[in-house]
């Protein structure tokens, strides 16, 4: 559907205020989308973030802060957001012995477990959601971002 029907607006200042608003418009649908996905497995869309970056590096820990630079909202409490996690025993803290002002984060066998049982699901959905695109036009969108983040 279009932009100018899904928001019930006739006209825009310019295309790139057309374009504006449809990135904001499409982040907070596929925002929301993913919001209900996860919603059975009682995790939010930046504890689901965490968890990805910890499969990445693991078995490596990852530092809050490194876990904070590399989330993709930027605003998250990641502090909050780890000690949330740890509580449902999908990641472990403890301090770094070496520097016991660092405390390094990993991620636990039943996180990597749930995220896999989230992340099949997910891709699931998102070959759904994004399965009118081909991979060409999908290619192009990437660069099309890229090139608007620059």
């Amino acid at each position: 559907m279009k932009i100018e029907e899904e928001i019930k607006q006739k006209k825009f200042s310019s295309v790139y205020h057309k374009a504006h608003i449809n990135v904001l418009f499409t982040a907070s649908w596929l925002s929301q989308n993913s919001a209900q996905l996860l919603k059975p497995f009682k995790i939010s869309w930046q504890q689901f973030n965490i968890l990805r970056i910890l499969r990445g590096m693991y078995p490596e820990p990852a530092t809050v802060k490194l876990l904070t630079e590399r989330m993709i909202d930027k605003m998250s409490n990641a502090s909050r957001l780890v000690e949330k996690l740890k509580q449902k025993g999908l990641v472990e803290r403890r301090v770094c012995p070496s520097d016991r002002r660092r405390v390094d984060v990993e991620i636990t066998e039943k996180g990597l477990s749930v995220l896999e049982d989230i992340s099949f699901i997910m891709e699931q959905e998102l070959n759904q959601k994004m399965g009118n695109l081909s991979s060409e036009e999908a290619d192009q969108l990437n660069q099309l971002l890229d090139k608007l983040r620059c």
